[in-house]
This record gives C-alpha cells, structure tokens and sequence, in this order.
C-alpha cells in the first residue's frame, strides 16, 4: 500500500472490515497496530480512519495551511505503513504516531518559515475558548459580540503561532488534541515535570498577551 491506495483509504468510504473488539474484549490501538505488522490491511484501514481527522486538525494547527495539513497527514500514514515491520508495542501507540507527526510539522515548518500564511479564522471553525463556530445563530450575540469574538479568535491563534517551537507544540497537544501530561511528554521526550514546566510558561505567555480579551 502507497500513496495512491492510501488516499483511498483516508477518502470517505464504508467502515473497516477490521473487528476491533473480539468476544468483548477491545484490542489497544498497540495491538491493532501489531495485526498491521502481521499484514492485516484492514487493521491499518481502521488506525487511518481512526486518527485521519485528529492529525489532520494536529497538521493543520502547525501548518495552518489546508491543503498542507492534508498532505501531511498523509505522508504521516505512510511512514507509520512503511514502519510497520520495524514496529515494537514497547509505548503507547499514540506516543509513536505522533512523534512522526511532529517531526514532520517541525520540518515543514522549518522548510516553509518565508511562506507562512496569514493568520486567519474561517467561519466553521470552532472558537478557541467555547468550541462552538462563528457562524452559530445566536439571538443574543450582537454584530460588535461577533466582531469581538472573531478578534480574540484571531488573538489566540497568532499568539499560540509565535511561541517558541516547543512551546507550541505541546499547547497544541495538550489544549486541542486533549493529551495528557505523560503522553506529552513521551512524544516530546522529556520528562512530566519539564512538560509541566513547558506547558506553564506557555500558558504564563498566552495569558499575558491575551490579558485585554480575558
């Protein structure tokens, strides 16, 4: 499986054939990656529709850049296909992917630092501090609430794209991808107190600039 068999895979289509759970007892995703090893294809079409939207909105977030996030997830999948002989269940499989996934980003980010796009919001995504999107009816909001609401958006996301590398990196896995301490800290490979410490003068930083929208 290539490129082309991979963009079919990650393209709308029925569910997996791959059983996740055998006699109620659910595989770990270490475990369906282990099947993938074995040469179970569709183990590896059920990681990819698994994980495609969370690394996509994770490449997104670095890349800022649809198109690009798309493709990066995709070369992510690659990677993980073409490692699969190599793949050992010694840590969680999460901590694997996205240890790929972040070294990708890093590059690409390194790679394209002169061609950033602008920072911008678009109506259907959801708002940093809420989770509902800009374009939710709501009786109450009036066109300066809106206004308003676009500018912190805009705010967050341009303060969240100057912190330094790391810092970045792991406030997007901690406050968009809902990953915890540890996981954290094995994909950037430190340890839980640095991470903590990371995560806190990142957050000391945002509140700072932000302070006038708090």
């Amino acid at each position: 499986m290539e490129a082309g068999a991979l963009m079919a895979a990650m393209g709308p289509h029925p569910a997996s054939s791959f059983q996740p759970a055998v006699a109620g007892e659910a595989y770990t995703d270490a475990e369906v990656m282990l099947r993938v090893k074995a040469g179970d294809e569709s183990a590896f079409d059920y990681l990819v529709q698994k994980y495609r939207r969370p690394l996509v909105s994770f490449m997104y977030r670095m890349a800022r850049n649809t198109a690009a996030a798309e493709d990066l997830a995709q070369e992510v999948f690659l990677r993980v296909y073409r490692s699969r002989q190599t793949y050992e269940a010694s840590a969680k499989f999460t901590t694997w992917l996205y240890r790929i996934a972040t070294n990708l980003a890093v590059n690409h980010a390194r790679d394209t630092r002169h061609e950033r796009p602008e920072v911008t919001v678009s109506l259907d995504e959801p708002d940093e501090e809420t989770g509902t999107t800009l374009d939710v009816p709501d009786s109450k909001s009036t066109a300066e609430e809106f206004l308003v609401r676009r500018e912190r958006m805009l705010a967050i996301r341009a303060k969240v794209e100057a912190l330094p590398e790391r810092q970045k990196l792991a406030v997007i896995m901690h406050k968009y991808q809902q990953m915890d301490y540890k996981q954290i800290a094995d994909v950037l490979k430190l340890s839980e107190s640095a991470t903590k410490s990371l995560l806190f003068r990142a957050y000391e930083t945002l509140r700072e600039q932000l302070k006038e929208f708090v």
